[in-house]
């Protein structure tokens, strides 16, 4: 993808993520994300279901969508994966904080109020 598409897409606010079932079909999943050196990152639960569908099938599709789901946009394929690199984790953050302000800080206070912030996983996402 095109740094000047990228940046477009970069600028909604949710992304629906599908990801690939066993049998084929996919689950779509309303995410935050950011765009950072050609490619997406989104953070998650790292026992999420979308964890292990990527584990399975790094094949998935994005569309840019509201905070439910419903899709305005056109889907584009890519292959995604987790990260476990330290400065690209990161980096991955640092992004997400620029992109989402108060709403990502306030997301992860009660991540580590809840003890939650060490079962995040960071995921890749190339277009």
């Amino acid at each position: 993808m095109q740094a000047a598409e990228l940046e477009t897409f970069d600028r909604e606010s949710y992304l629906s993520l599908a990801t690939k079932r066993r049998d084929g079909r996919f689950v779509e999943t309303p995410v935050w994300f950011a765009a950072m050196r050609g490619r997406l990152y989104v953070f998650t639960e790292a026992r999420a279901g979308k964890v292990k569908r990527l584990r399975n099938f790094p094949e998935l599709r994005v569309a840019p969508c509201n905070v439910r789901g419903r899709v305005h946009g056109p889907w584009i394929e890519g292959r995604g994966r987790r990260i476990e690199d330290p400065p690209t984790v990161a980096a991955a953050y640092s992004a997400l904080h620029r992109k989402y302000g108060w709403q990502m800080m306030l997301a992860d206070f009660f991540s580590r109020i809840t003890g939650r912030i060490d079962g995040r996983a960071m995921l890749e996402i190339e277009l």
